[in-house]
């Protein structure tokens, strides 16, 4: 806090002002309300200030109790010059040494009388144990014992008026200032709180009474009148000798556990709200919960979709390298060029990032069984040919060896249908003739995982049996290699390209990698992620502007208990916290919601599309709704939170 750079205040003056000026602007009219006003007052005494309607009294009073700021002049409390003092040191003053009893006691209505003593404490940093026991003390001392935890509905009004000076001893209370604090009494509550004032004067307090009531005004010790923003009369001071007030034993906790304490406060206040208004906050996490929803379930089927898809195309050998000869594929002579043989499959199954490999020799023949007969692709493959493209056996079983041109057949769906359609049973053992080759057929495979024409007819035999008892042939059309999952996909096809140039001493073949399906297909996938995503946090933006107007609005409601609040000390960080958190605290609810819906609408959604559609949840997604849940809360509750804490204590207070 600033110290006193102008004219210190006497030590035994609790309040002194210099020529204050207050000149407010009403219709474009400036209306002068106080007119140069100087007044000291004594620490220990007890003063009422009285006047018509209009005379400036409750601005005085607003400007002692540091609510308001003067055009001009100087105001010193507890010998500090206000005047100099930011809106968080005059709130600091207010905490340290003031305290407001006000006409309509200005209680939180949702806190009980226990609670209501406490809040300047809280904002006082006192520990949360000693600031309890001396607002129970307080409040027994004021005949309120057995009533602390009564709302202040539950309590007359002269009851809550003793809760309302409770609240302000709490902290001390050097000053008193009580603006018309038996107004809304009956005579008999009146009487007594006047008494309880007496008292406190005679302990030491400094009591300002403002009053329009001079039955009110003799129990003061000296009497200030009022006049159009001048004081003209003044009985001046009696007091000789002030009773020295022991302020309360009070010990400041540290910043973190002061920061804790605060924000349970804010946190306790916002659920109130939220409770007290519990339809508008469920129309307002509305459109949070179905904005998260909507994200976290796209982001589920997304990455659902997307595996699906993988392990589709992962049948189709994305992680599969095929081999031909030839050095490019537009070139016109590649097809005569025999650069690939027998060896070269060897020599690749040996490489530690090969999974499977397997040589091929493709040409076309006749098909026949008994009186049928159909042309059909005959391919020449070894053992880890089905292994390396994700071909599945229906019937039947692997050939038994591969290099000593065994007449075994492995045929498709397609071909047992066009072949056995009237053979009643498997047509494994049976016998086809494969141009003029006899060959037995010992395996069916599916053809859904079949690269070419779901019409075409294949046959698979032995590498040996179609080099050397059809084709004649001595090189292989192609070399197809399955990497292992984990292999990295660059690395190995460099490495196959050294590895064939090295045997070869020339690149006379040429690559094709499947990859590239699939990375087509992932950045196909998730561009349509991305799209749709875009579309579904549209709706998260619409529910977060309601989470600002909501706020707004709340803001707008409780602008008398924001001026409460400042009067007994808040800071504007405090005011603001308490916002913000409330803020967050509808979007962090509207997630948990939100992600709860998305995992009951998964399955649901997964039902409906007949299990085409599988919905894939990780902990990151909801993090990632957790995230964005605070971010919203932080962003589109900062302007209501920034609002409230610059509002004006006196117009808030006023809003009653």
């Amino acid at each position: 806090m600033n110290e006193v750079a102008i004219n210190n205040a006497p030590a035994n003056n609790a309040i002194e002002l210099k020529n204050i000026r207050r000149t407010y602007t009403n219709s474009e009219q400036p209306l002068t309300v106080l007119k140069g006003v100087n007044l000291t007052i004594a620490a220990g005494e007890m003063v009422a200030i009285i006047g018509a309607s209009g005379s400036g009294k409750s601005t005085l009073m607003n400007i002692m109790g540091c609510l308001d700021v003067p055009d001009s002049g100087d105001y010193f409390i507890g010998g500090q010059n206000a005047a100099q003092l930011s809106a968080d040191e005059l709130a600091r003053v207010r905490r340290e040494h003031i305290g407001f009893i006000f006409q309509r006691y200005h209680l939180m209505t949702d806190s009980s009388a226990l609670d209501n003593v406490e809040i300047p404490a809280i904002y006082a940093n006192s520990k949360r144990g000693e600031r309890r026991m001396r607002a129970a003390q307080l409040l027994a001392k004021l005949g309120l014992e057995g009533r602390e935890h009564h709302k202040p509905g539950q309590l007359s009004g002269g009851q809550q008026q003793r809760v309302s000076i409770a609240r302000a001893l709490i902290n001390g209370g050097e000053v008193i200032l009580a603006d018309e604090p038996t107004g809304a009494l009956d005579s008999q509550s009146g009487q007594e709180v006047l008494q309880i004032l007496t008292e406190l004067n005679q302990r030491g307090h400094t009591v300002v009474i403002v009053t329009h009531d001079m039955n009110v005004a003799r129990h003061a010790q000296r009497i200030i009148e009022l006049r159009d923003g001048e004081i003209i009369a003044d009985s001046g001071s009696k007091i000789e000798h002030a009773t020295s007030l022991v302020a309360p034993p009070r010990s400041e906790q540290g910043y973190w556990q002061s920061l804790v304490d605060r924000t349970r406060e804010s946190l306790q206040m916002a659920l109130k709200s939220m409770n007290a208004h519990r339809l508008r906050t469920a129309l307002t996490m509305t459109g949070i919960i179905f904005g998260i929803a909507a994200v976290v379930t796209v982001v589920a089927l997304g990455e659902g979709a997307k595996q699906r898809t993988l392990e589709s195309i992962k049948g189709l050998g994305t992680n599969v390298v095929n081999i031909y000869p030839g050095s490019d594929f537009f070139d016109d002579s590649s097809q005569n060029i025999r650069s690939l043989v027998p060896a070269d499959v060897d020599a690749l199954a040996k490489q530690s990032f090969v999974d499977s490999v397997t040589p091929e020799v493709s040409t076309s023949q006749q098909v026949r069984f008994l009186s049928k007969s159909a042309n059909a692709s005959i391919e020449g493959v070894g053992l880890q040919y089905f292994r390396v493209q994700g071909i599945k056996f229906v019937d039947g079983s692997n050939f038994s060896d591969d290099t000593h041109a065994r007449q075994e057949a492995v045929i498709d769906e397609n071909t047992r249908k066009a072949m056995f359609e009237h053979v009643i049973g498997s047509p494994l053992g049976q016998t086809i003739f494969v141009g003029s080759v006899p060959v037995k057929v010992i395996g069916v495979v599916s053809s859904s995982n079949s690269n070419y024409s779901p019409n075409q007819l294949r046959v698979w035999l032995p590498y040996t049996t179609v080099m050397y008892r059809m084709s004649g042939q001595q090189s292989l059309s192609s070399i197809n290699i399955r990497l292992k999952d984990d292999a990295p996909n660059a690395a190995a096809v460099k490495a196959i390209t050294q590895l064939l140039t090295q045997r070869h001493g020339v690149k006379d073949f040429m690559l094709f990698n499947r990859d590239q399906y699939r990375k087509s297909i992932e950045h196909t996938s998730m561009t349509l992620s991305l799209l749709i995503l875009m579309v579904a946090s549209i709706a998260l933006v619409i529910g977060s502007l309601g989470v600002m107007n909501i706020m707004l609005v709340s803001v707008t409601e409780r602008t008398h208990e924001i001026g409460v609040r400042m009067a007994v000390g808040a800071r504007r960080s405090d005011i603001m916290q308490q916002f913000m958190i409330e803020a967050v605290l509808v979007c962090l609810i509207g997630g948990v919601l939100g992600v709860a819906l998305s995992l009951a609408v998964g399955p649901l959604l997964s039902g409906l599309a007949g299990g085409e559609l599988t919905a894939i949840y990780s902990w990151q997604a909801a993090a990632i709704a957790f995230f964005c849940s605070t971010l919203i809360g932080m962003i589109f509750g900062y302007l209501p939170a920034r609002k409230a804490a610059r509002m004006d204590p006196v117009v808030s207070l006023a809003s009653e």
